[in-house]
């Protein structure tokens, strides 16, 4: 092997490590007891093969990773079946939600309880989670480092809870999932391949309250999560 071949590989492993140690919750080099013990595990089964959403919860903790620890009431970390075949995935929590700090609990919550029931389920048989699990003030939009720091524990529950279908709602969370910049109108009617997955984009229910119109696509997009599922 040449210098340069060596370095490549050297430089592959390196990303590979940095990459798993964002994906692990751990940030920086701290040397933290946890972080320590993360790096000494790392390439080793065992170090996901007892994961659980608890410990991934345990591994959030009180999470201060980005600015919107600042001004959330209450981390949102998802709930329902931990052994779901459905998962939802939304943007973030709203003030109802951040109140709770169960996710989709308001007017929009009301009213995807009532799309999960349209396709003859109930919420504790699917699981409902958002890639932000802290609310961003006024229900603003998800920014860039906040999905960064948020998203690979979205990533650690899906791989627990291993659905054969999510499906996204809204732009952030299509977007994100599928990482691609394509509008959510663009997106949605079909599905994709995450993680192994099949996931299906439809339009968020906040936006449904907003345009009314738009649920006849929703209905359309359901149809075929049903008929797959």
């Amino acid at each position: 092997m040449t210098n340069c071949q060596n370095h490549t590989v050297v430089f592959e492993e390196a990303k590979r490590t940095l990459q798993f140690l964002a994906e692990t919750g751990c940030s920086g080099f701290e040397c933290s007891k946890k972080s320590l013990d993360t790096v000494n595990k790392w390439g080793k089964k065992e170090l996901f093969s007892k994961e659980t959403l608890e410990t991934i919860q345990s591994d959030l903790g009180d999470c201060r990773r980005c600015k919107l620890s600042n001004t959330r009431k209450n981390i949102v970390f998802g709930k329902g079946d931990p052994r779901a075949r459905l998962v939802f995935v939304g943007e973030g929590p709203g003030f109802d939600e951040d109140a709770s700090g169960e996710p989709f609990v308001g007017a929009a919550g009301k009213l995807l309880t009532k799309i999960i029931q349209a396709i003859k389920l109930t919420r504790e048989q699917v699981y409902i989670c958002n890639i932000l699990k802290c609310r961003p003030p006024g229900n603003r939009n998800p920014e860039p480092d906040e999905i960064n720091k948020c998203f690979p524990f979205l990533k650690r529950q899906l791989a627990v809870i291993k659905p054969d279908f999510i499906c996204t709602l809204g732009t952030f969370a299509s977007q994100t999932l599928l990482e691609t910049k394509k509008p959510i109108s663009k997106l949605r009617g079909r599905f994709y391949d995450f993680m192994g997955i099949k996931l299906i984009p439809t339009y968020h229910p906040a936006y449904l309250l907003r345009s009314p119109d738009k649920k006849r696509d929703v209905w359309e997009d359901m149809k075929k999560l049903m008929k797959e599922y």
